[in-house]
């Protein structure tokens, strides 16, 4: 990550820290995960070489050797690999650019590579929160925010939660140890909502399947 949040007065923060707030957990995105899980490179990988083979079966069944089939099914491999070092590459891209935070107060999530953006998410307006964790430990955690709290799909992409599309759930997603961070976001949230005496939000698991420093009572674009 050297380099990339050289220009920040904290690593993955818009502005310095208001009295009393501290950093409880920073992470981000692991590039193999979100290369495999965002941008489906297995099931573009696995596309091609159906193609292919589905090229050299033709034309086997059309009279032509086996190797002349081959040869003419070949051009669809180059297409292939270029196309999965776009998509690796955008998976390396948004991991290196992209700093989860956690802090008592709120969630922060920095991202964007042409431009950076850095969106403020307190506690207070977090209804609940899911965590989406797989067999090795990775996954991801979503967030529901209190309605009519919204944030744009467009805004957040690929920083949401799949399949959420009206209602957009801010995720921090590939996550390569989602337990820590959910832990700290749920004593996050309990405290929070301890101290407004307000119903803490619940954080499920789901089988596997601001401007600166300071916190608004809204999501905030930094």
């Amino acid at each position: 990550m050297s380099g990339e949040h050289d220009f920040e007065p904290i690593r993955g923060l818009p502005g310095d820290l208001p009295p009393g707030e501290t950093i409880l957990w920073q992470g981000e995105p692991d590039w193999t995960l979100m290369a495999r899980r965002v941008f489906r490179v297995d099931w573009v990988a696995a596309y091609f070489v159906l193609l292919m083979a589905w090229r050299v079966i033709d034309s086997t069944a059309n009279g032509q050797g086996f190797g002349t089939a081959f040869l003419a099914a070949a051009w669809v491999a180059p297409i292939g690999i270029v196309g999965l070092g776009i998509l690796v590459g955008l998976a390396y891209l948004n991991s290196r650019t992209t700093v989860y935070t956690l802090t008592n107060r709120r969630l922060v999530m920095r991202f964007g590579a042409a431009m950076t953006k850095a969106i403020n998410i307190p506690y207070k307006i977090i209804e609940s929160a899911a965590v989406n964790q797989m067999a090795d430990g990775s996954g991801d955690i979503a967030v529901h925010l209190v309605k009519p709290n919204k944030i744009s799909i467009i805004l957040l992409w690929p920083h949401a939660r799949p399949g959420f599309i009206s209602q957009p759930q801010p995720s921090l997603r590939c996550l390569r140890d989602a337990t820590k961070a959910a832990a700290v976001l749920a004593e996050g949230l309990r405290l929070t909502h301890e101290q407004t005496h307000a119903t803490t939000p619940r954080v499920e698991e789901a089988s596997t399947a601001s401007n600166g420093g300071n916190v608004g009572a809204e999501p905030a674009l930094a």
